[in-house]
């Protein structure tokens, strides 16, 4: 029985490996993204910081490992075998849920994570004793979980939610009104007093309040206790001098150093904060071992209360664990993926919007937009007129080409990011709080969004509905994780004193699938991403800079119509419903890409030069040719997708032997031009022209056998219904390529 128990505590410790991996791979964007969105400084310099800050915080760190312990459940009331049970569930499911959001890319909350797989399998394992025990009731369930602390846990967190969003457009709010967008001139005045609040803040909440919640607090507990005040005053003297020689010395402007403390000191607060949820739970099941392996009581006997006991600070294990979250930030592909989500829901100017929005994004857009009308009547014009002056963006002349090259937001927004996220962080962790630290960083990015305007018009219900999903997903988080933790307790409990670890490997060969099959996923989703088939927008300013651009977009959207349209009527022929929705998901992506071109058109036409109108509306067609295009393939899509999937009588043979025709005539003319125009042989054209009325009275002659056949010997209204529409959107399809040829032929000499 030992060694079952060795066995399982191994399995834990690999465990912890595999969680802190996911864990940083989510948590990466708390303290990356100010400095990444800002680009105030380079990337490379930007891994280096938060590296030292994550090694240091993970070494200081052990004044909140009591919460797997004694923080949800009371641990008196559990045996070592059921204790064993618990976090072996926890565990496994706590990885399997973290690594499912990094895979969707958006941030969830490794704090929650644990709370409530902690909060889960306790309860089942607790629901198992009081049915195994004729003397308890239901009502004696809170003998066996920690009610108060984790009450008291869960409210803080939600609370942070709220805390965090206000203070941070509070502050960004009054930030902006004092620098405005136009901030490098102010800077200069006041920077050295703004550098001098920002770092003393750091400094004191990060760096003094933050030691707090380690055992090394006691050895200048003497020296800080009392003091406060002092210090205070100390630090900021201290580092408003510094601020004003940085400036003068280095001619830049002290926000760099902001921003890069901000990121040290947020990284710090994040490891010390967060490990707790990573290496926690194995630190207390190997400190159960221990007990147990000593006592010579039997498992199932053996109180344990011992976990109610302090924990022993393990410099050793916080050194490994400190240098896995280091080497998994700079090799982690996920951690970008979830940064780019957070980064795109705070950015200042307006772009590809990764959300679509829903009836709840409108309506609060719609209800706050009436209520900002109205206290834009109450208020006095001259009043409204001097905020919105501060808030008046400078004119970047950037050559749109270049635009990656922009920041996501300026460094006024990135470094209140970093104090208000560092300053609540540490304040929850010197009072022994497992707070979210992606709860926090998260409102107070979308909270300086809001205040700065960042929600305009044109976004703002794309970037509510996005806070709103990632929302949604924290609550998910936590419901899935009680579920899941408490199921699998359940399930190895099942397997009983000698079956359990053989439960518990076939639930770690399932947890290896599964994590394997979404790295698979999320790399391929990647490569998608970068697919050479995707659209590109037109970066030219001139008329025949365009034309040669868009020559490959034709190429490429005439490359992808012959493949859906082919495909399409395989499928159909076949009766194949997971083929044809393969190949209507196709067509959406097609026709997402052609309305993102077109939602790029205002840019478009501001970077033209002045000489090149004409390069306007020639593009402006191009797109609309491009929009018809997809319209019809969405059509011809959709109608097959839903004959066969609402199981109506598959096409007659006649009818699928014509559309094969015309499958095979269209698709040597579809090739032929995306070969023209990808090799830029505009002569080719010409000869393409020639072959429209032949493509046509192919079509034609289909159309007519049907009529004569529908009189005849048809019998199915849906069959008729369904070839009739192929046939016209066929024909659709053929005009509007031929329009494009036309247009190209006309302005290419």
């Amino acid at each position: 029985m030992d060694n079952l128990y060795i066995l399982m505590v191994g399995a834990l410790v690999v465990l912890a490996v595999f969680d802190i991996i996911v864990g940083v791979s989510n948590d990466a964007v708390n303290f990356l993204n100010s400095a990444i969105g800002s680009k105030a400084i380079n990337f490379k310099a930007i891994m280096i910081i938060a590296s030292l800050g994550i090694f240091i915080g993970a070494v200081f760190s052990s004044g909140l490992m009591e919460v797997a312990r004694k923080g949800i459940f009371v641990p008196g009331q559990f045996t070592f075998d059921e204790i064993m049970v618990i976090f072996m569930a926890v565990m496994i499911a706590d990885i399997l849920l973290l690594d499912f959001f990094n895979t969707l890319g958006l941030p969830t909350s490794t704090t929650v994570s644990i709370v409530f797989n902690l909060l889960g399998a306790a309860v089942v394992m607790a629901i198992i004793k009081i049915t195994a025990n004729d003397s308890q009731t239901m009502a004696d369930i809170w003998t066996y979980i920690n009610s108060e602390k984790a009450l008291s846990i869960i409210s803080g967190i939600l609370l942070s939610v709220v805390i965090a969003f206000s203070v941070g457009a509070i502050v960004q709010y009054i930030s902006r009104l004092i620098f405005t967008f136009n901030y490098e001139n102010k800077i200069k005045n006041f920077g050295a007093i703004f550098g001098g609040i920002a770092l003393a803040a750091i400094t004191y909440f990060i760096f003094m309040k933050g030691l707090k919640g380690t055992p090394y607090y006691k050895e200048i507990k003497g020296l800080l206790e009392g003091n406060e005040i002092y210090i205070m005053l100390g630090s900021f003297v201290f580092w408003t001098g510094f601020s004003y020689a940085f400036e003068k010395i280095f001619k830049k402007t002290v926000l760099i150093v902001v921003i890069a403390v901000g990121t040290f000191g947020l990284a710090l607060a994040f490891s010390g904060n967060d490990l707790v949820n990573f290496i926690g739970v194995p630190m207390a099941a190997w400190h159960s071992y221990e007990a147990w392996s000593v006592s010579g009581v039997a498992a199932s006997e053996f109180s344990m209360d011992v976990l109610d006991k302090k924990v022993p600070a393990e410099p050793l294990i916080l050194f490994i664990a400190g240098a896995i979250m280091v080497v998994t930030l700079w090799t982690s592909k996920k951690a970008r993926t979830v940064a780019d989500t957070e980064i795109g829901l705070s950015r200042q100017d307006e772009g590809k919007e990764k959300f679509k929005p829903n009836m709840l994004s409108r309506g609060i857009v719609r209800g706050v937009s009436i209520i900002n009308a109205g206290f834009s009547a109450i208020l006095p014009k001259g009043t409204v007129a001097a905020i919105n002056s501060k808030f008046e963006k400078p004119v970047v002349d950037l050559p749109r080409s270049k635009s990656y090259e922009l920041p996501a937001f300026d460094m006024i927004r990135a470094s209140i990011n970093l104090v208000v996220a560092g300053i609540l962080i540490s304040i929850a962790t010197s009072m022994k709080l497992p707070l979210s630290t992606t709860y926090v960083t998260f409102m107070v990015a979308m909270g300086t969004s809001l205040a700065d305007r960042a929600w305009g018009r044109e976004s703002a219900v794309y970037r509510v509905a996005g806070v709103l999903n990632v929302i949604g997903g924290w609550f998910f988080t936590a419901f899935s994780a009680f579920c899941a933790a408490g199921t699998l307790a359940f399930l190895i409990h099942l397997g009983g004193p000698e079956g359990r670890f053989g439960v518990v490997a076939i639930l770690l060969v399932i947890a290896a699938i599964l994590l394997v099959r979404n790295y698979l996923a999320h790399k391929k989703s990647s490569e998608v991403a970068r697919e050479e088939s995707n659209l590109s927008r037109a970066e030219s300013q001139t008329i025949q800079g365009i034309i040669e651009e868009s020559a490959d977009n034709i190429a490429k959207t005439v490359s992808r119509t012959n493949k859906i349209y082919t495909n399409v009527l395989k499928g159909l022929s076949k009766g194949k419903v997971k083929s044809l929705k393969k190949s209507r998901e196709g067509v959406e992506k097609l026709n997402e890409e052609v309305d993102e071109l077109r939602s790029n058109i205002f840019y478009f036409i501001k970077n033209l030069e002045e000489t090149s109108v004409r390069g306007s509306n020639f593009y402006i067609q191009i797109l609309g040719f491009l929009e018809d295009i997809t319209q019809s393939l969405e059509y011809i899509a959709k109608a097959s997708y839903k004959h066969v999937n609402n199981n109506h009588k598959p096409l007659r043979f006649n009818q699928i032997r014509d559309l094969q025709e015309i499958d095979a005539k269209l698709s040597t003319f579809l090739e032929e031009t995306a070969l023209a125009f990808k090799e830029r042989n505009y002569d080719k054209i010409e000869n393409l022209l020639g072959e429209k009325k032949a493509l046509y009275d192919n079509v034609t002659e289909k159309i007519q056998k049907q009529v004569e056949r529908t009189r005849s010997e048809e019998s199915s209204p849906k069959n008729t219904t369904l070839y009739f529409g192929l046939l016209l959107e066929t024909k659709d399809l053929i005009e509007e390529i031929m329009n494009l040829l036309e247009l190209y032929n006309t302005e290419h000499r």
